[in-house]
């Protein structure tokens, strides 16, 4: 849409219409946010009932109405679009009703986006043999690194959206998501671009892993990873020379092997649902997150509102489970074991070394999930958006998306908060970290 907008400024108007699949979803608050987090600027319709989506007779997410400016229906798309067809598809349509110039459509932006130092953070990763915390400053386009105590030591791009490299203070992201820090090097799923950046942390520079900066269509094939167009790679996780990919946008794991420099899909058809069995059969739903406990893969599927599981290779007879989850349209907020689960939109997973954590991030939530029993309960957060510090029965997040254990802690990136939250394991005590130095990048 945002290419329709800058190629039609005077002859388009584009109205968002929201209509919610969650029950978060549903809440204005909540609609806010996203609309910022997306940098979203034309207006957006709030349609909680789903009445909008009824009077056009609507079946999928997303669906695309064009409207003449007589009112009258020119006609519908479902599903995904490259920018380059629905650019072209609307100079037709601009062609057909004779429209050729008009005043710009102004717009008063009722929403402020954040002015803290952090925007919208999305994942992070810890590393505490070298007391290194890396964040994804996802709002402001750009990595903070700091010591566990908070004390920022280097920032990582220049806070504009893009897709450069070179130096830190040259190099740009476009909404970057997972980590994965390996030594002296930091992989970053660079969501927004559809590409994998590796940042060298000793010599200060920034490169391009794997992508082409184009979103990728259509089935996604195995090729030299620059010159793969990736589809919104949400996710990573490092393993013995291998780097898997959460790649959200085509509902797959895909892995980079590092020495060959070729990238694949690993598990899941491109099917959207909760399917299992062999790798090439299995169906996910938008994985955005990723954790191992080096016998298996964990995938937090939010449109599934599930936890899978995935086997690794040299496995016999490889395979992908399922923890919790049942449907695309199954979820709610209920602990318990197995299929009597209900997560809602879980962005995120991490490995304690003795249980996976939950970041089950529409009911504003912290879950521990034991993957044998598949006992799932609710350690930290009232299920209340919020921002409140203290002991476990207390604590509250605003969609807490990643995730990240040391022995004695778990890192949070609390989104809707801009904030990273740092909790004790032993006692469960929720602090806001203070990163210290760190200033929002300059206008």
């Amino acid at each position: 849409m945002r290419a329709v907008e800058e190629r039609y400024p005077t002859q388009v108007v584009v109205i968002g219409v929201h209509s919610p699949k969650f029950p978060n979803e549903r809440e204005p608050q909540n609609v806010r946010q996203a609309v910022l987090r997306e940098e979203i600027t034309h207006p957006v319709v709030h349609d909680p009932a789903l009445q909008i989506w009824r009077s056009y007779a609507i079946r999928a997410w997303p669906t695309l109405v064009f409207l003449s400016p007589d009112g009258y229906l020119l006609g519908i798309h479902e599903g995904e679009i490259s920018a380059e067809s629905l650019v072209r598809a609307v100079g037709r349509l601009l062609a057909r009703t004779g429209v050729t110039t008009s005043e710009p459509f102004a717009l008063l932006s009722l929403l402020e986006r954040p002015q803290g130092p952090l925007a919208f953070p999305g994942k992070l990763a810890v590393d505490p043999s070298r007391d290194r915390l890396v964040v994804s400053d996802t709002g402001h386009h750009r990595l903070v690194i700091a010591r566990l105590d908070g004390t920022v030591t280097t920032v990582i791009g220049d806070g504009r959206p893009g897709l450069v490299d070179g130096t830190f203070a040259e190099a740009r992201f476009r909404e970057p998501q997972g980590i994965a820090l390996v030594g002296e090097t930091c992989f970053v799923a660079d969501r927004g671009n559809h590409a994998i950046r590796r940042i060298d942390l000793a010599a200060g520079t920034v490169g391009t892993l794997a992508g082409t900066g184009r979103l990728g269509q259509g089935m996604l094939s195995a090729g030299p990873a620059r010159q793969v167009d990736l589809r919104s790679p949400w996710a990573l996780w490092h393993r013995r020379g291998l780097l898997f990919v959460a790649m959200a946008g085509s509902h797959q794991i895909w892995v980079l092997d590092l020495a060959s420099g070729i990238i694949q899909p690993y598990a899941g058809s491109g099917m959207e649902g909760i399917q299992g069995g062999p790798l090439e059969r299995a169906w996910f739903a938008q994985p955005s997150g990723l954790a191992s406990d080096d016998r298996a893969l964990y995938v937090a599927c939010p449109e599934a509102s599930a936890i899978r599981t995935v086997d690794l290779p040299g496995t016999p007879n490889p395979k992908v489970g399922r923890l919790v989850g049942t449907g695309l349209f199954d979820f709610g907020d209920r602990d318990g074991t197995g299929d009597t689960v209900l997560l809602q939109h879980p962005l995120d997973v991490a490995w304690t070394g003795e249980e996976l954590l939950v970041a089950d991030t529409y009911n504003h939530k912290i879950k521990r999930l034991d993957p044998v029993a598949r006992r799932c309960s609710s350690w930290l957060g009232t299920g209340q958006p919020g921002h409140e510090d203290g002991p476990p029965e207390r604590a509250r997040f605003w969609e807490p998306s990643g995730l990240a254990t040391t022995f004695d802690r778990v890192y949070v990136a609390d989104t809707n908060n801009h904030a990273v939250r740092v909790i004790d394991r032993t006692t469960g005590l929720v602090r806001t970290l203070e990163l210290q130095g760190l200033a929002a990048p300059s206008d």
